[in-house]
């Protein structure tokens, strides 16, 4: 039985039978990307005006003679408009925009503080057979076109009725979960056509390839959206979208659904990174803001402009690497430098009941940094002897029970739980002899 998935919920399965920066005084320490999830979808979007480049990545784990996706796509493509990406690529994009876990470390309150700065990284397709198109048309559907690029067969099908399709569907090994009808229905009144594609195994076998690379497909559309409802007829449960749009202007944002910054710059306790907890604090952290936006907000973890960060979790594409991307607009760049291109990074969990239309987008001009960031602080742990020092060791007792709190509040674990992994207070460095303190 070979799986098909449907729409850009890559991951969900169905049976188919056939310039200098500011300063910045910390050290990045750990990054909280796509692995962590379960179920996660992958898509690239590059935007401008109405083109569109889409790189859609896979998760899809088992036998590849059993893959197959099928994804509305709002215009005929041609076979120039469809290529085999690399996911290296998006692997790339994923590092760089991850949310990250920083450090810092106090200075000795006794001398003066001192200014550190780090600088930023500068910134022709083969006919279908005869019976199989007499058979289609008579159901209602048209093989428009048929291609084998890479190691993918691809067909482009538009249809009259929902019914027809699923028809043609079952008829050429497609199981349809039930539901799917619906759905199938509402793209067609869209008059959007259907992206069908499986991986060809003696094409792979001779590329070398035993993974499944990112397809990608370029195309001119008024309509920037994401067509995720398909991906959920057949879902046993949530599943996790991350949308990585690549723009002029600046950000996107979705205008069907909220829009929400996750919580950042938070400090937190240091035993999330010496115990390795820092992923477990992630996705406790997100699922508790699903919850809190009632399950039906699209969370924004990454806005930047891509010719610098700070911290860098991963350095920026390069001009090459965004090309590839998709980024047509960059050849009119100085050479040698970064494209402009602003990156947004959006996260969103979703299910049927709570997100019933497709994700729509629009971009904005906003163009103000934003990252999930979360701070670990790092007392001073030197001796100390000056007037400063009972009162930065009094601020700690109130800074660790905020962190602590903090955490809580994030995640909602119990407070007292946190507390005890904390430990005694961070040892700060001996209370000076009485003599050392006469001339001070």
């Amino acid at each position: 039985m070979k799986r098909v998935l449907f729409g850009v919920a890559l991951s969900s399965a169905i049976a188919w039978s056939s310039a200098t920066i500011a300063a910045f005084c910390g050290f990045y320490v750990g990054k909280a990307d796509t692995k962590l999830f379960n179920r996660a979808s992958q898509v690239v979007l590059v935007r401008d005006g109405n083109r569109t480049v889409m790189t859609m990545a896979s998760d899809f784990q088992g036998d590849l003679k059993e893959f197959a996706i099928v994804i509305p796509v709002p215009t005929f493509l041609k076979r120039e408009q469809i290529h085999v990406g690399d996911k290296a690529l998006v692997d790339h994009l994923d590092a760089y925009s991850a949310p990250r876990l920083v450090e810092y470390f106090d200075e000795n309150p006794c001398e003066m503080r001192r200014e550190y700065r780090m600088s930023a990284v500068p910134a022709p397709a083969a006919a279908a057979p005869r019976d199989a198109v007499s058979r289609a048309k008579s159901l209602g559907v048209t093989i428009e076109a048929q291609y084998t690029i890479g190691e993918y067969d691809i067909l482009i099908l538009s249809a009259q009725e929902s019914s027809g399709l699923e028809t043609w569907l079952r008829q050429n090994g497609y199981r349809i979960p039930t539901g799917a009808s619906t759905v199938i229905g509402s793209y067609l009144r869209q008059n959007m056509r259907f992206f069908v594609a499986r991986v060809n195994l003696t094409e792979q076998a001779k590329l070398g390839y035993t993974y499944l690379r990112p397809l990608q497909v370029a195309y001119e559309s008024p309509k920037f959206m994401l067509p995720i409802r398909l991906g959920m007829v057949n879902a046993s449960g949530p599943q996790d979208l991350f949308v990585f749009a690549l723009t002029r202007t600046g950000r996107i944002e979705t205008t069907n659904y909220r829009t929400v910054k996750l919580p950042s710059d938070m400090e937190l306790p240091v035993y999330l990174k010496e115990s390795g907890e820092f992923s477990t604090f992630y996705k406790a952290m997100f699922t508790r803001q699903v919850e809190k936006q009632e399950r039906s907000a699209v969370f924004t973890e990454y806005a930047w402009d891509m010719r610098w960060c700070d911290p860098c979790a991963a350095d920026p594409l390069s001009s090459d690497e965004l090309r590839r991307l998709g980024v047509f607009w960059s050849e009119g760049d100085a050479p040698g430098g970064a494209p402009n291109v602003f990156l947004t990074r959006l996260h969103v969990r979703y299910d049927n009941a709570h997100f019933p239309e497709d994700l729509v987008f629009q971009e904005t001009g906003d163009r103000s940094n934003f990252q999930g960031r979360y701070v670990l602080r790092h007392a001073y742990s030197g001796a100390m002897s000056c007037s400063a020092a009972p009162e930065y060791r009094r601020s700690l007792v109130a800074r660790h029970a905020r962190e602590a709190e903090q955490l809580a509040s994030l995640t909602g674990w119990n407070l007292a739980d946190i507390r005890k992994k904390m430990g005694p207070e961070i040892a700060i460095g001996p209370e000076p002899a009485w003599w050392e303190r006469l001339w001070k």
